[in-house]
């Protein structure tokens, strides 16, 4: 672990905790052990019962940070023990800004990749009736939800490569 308080940020951010603002989706999901465990140093204990880990992804919007506004997709291959406590293993991170992919690798030890992210956003609607007993279709929200896509893509040498597509669909309550 780097001693990262003892002096500033290598780009100037300062002491941490660094302070981020904005909104995240966090998708857990069970990884088998012995796929994690390509990702994690052999140094580390793998937390695992009957053969899985706690993994899965990190999604966010930053809308205030000391990289600025950016995006950011953190594939988590699973957990390790870290004493006291255990911790998310970062296997892949993806991030839309240069300067929060020098922030990750340089103070805070991550494998961040830069990346493009691309959103949509549209109202769809749906039949799914309301339980209130058709007050929200009287107002005109009953069958309508938002659907976000959301596509992240590798930048290497300026040639974009696909990483992942994700689709969410919401009440638009």
């Amino acid at each position: 672990m780097m001693e990262i308080a003892e002096s500033d940020s290598a780009l100037g951010y300062g002491k941490p905790p660094w302070m981020f603002k904005g909104s995240a989706l966090y998708q857990l999901h069970l990884v088998k052990a012995e796929t994690a465990r390509a990702f994690i140093p052999k140094e580390f204990k793998l937390v695992e019962a009957f053969g899985y880990t706690l993994g899965g992804f990190f999604l966010a919007n930053y809308e205030d940070s000391p990289a600025g506004i950016f995006d950011e997709l953190v594939v988590i291959a699973g957990t390790v023990w870290n004493p006291p406590t255990s911790c998310a293993w970062a296997a892949r991170v993806l991030v839309s800004s240069d300067k929060a992919c020098a922030h990750g690798r340089k103070d805070v030890g991550l494998p961040s990749q830069v990346a493009s992210f691309t959103k949509s956003v549209k109202a769809v609607s749906g039949t799914k009736r309301s339980r209130f007993g058709g007050f929200m279709n009287k107002i005109g929200m009953d069958n309508m939800q938002n659907a976000i896509d959301i596509q992240a893509k590798e930048m290497n040498n300026h040639t974009a490569m696909d990483i992942c597509s994700i689709s969410l669909t919401g009440s638009g309550q």
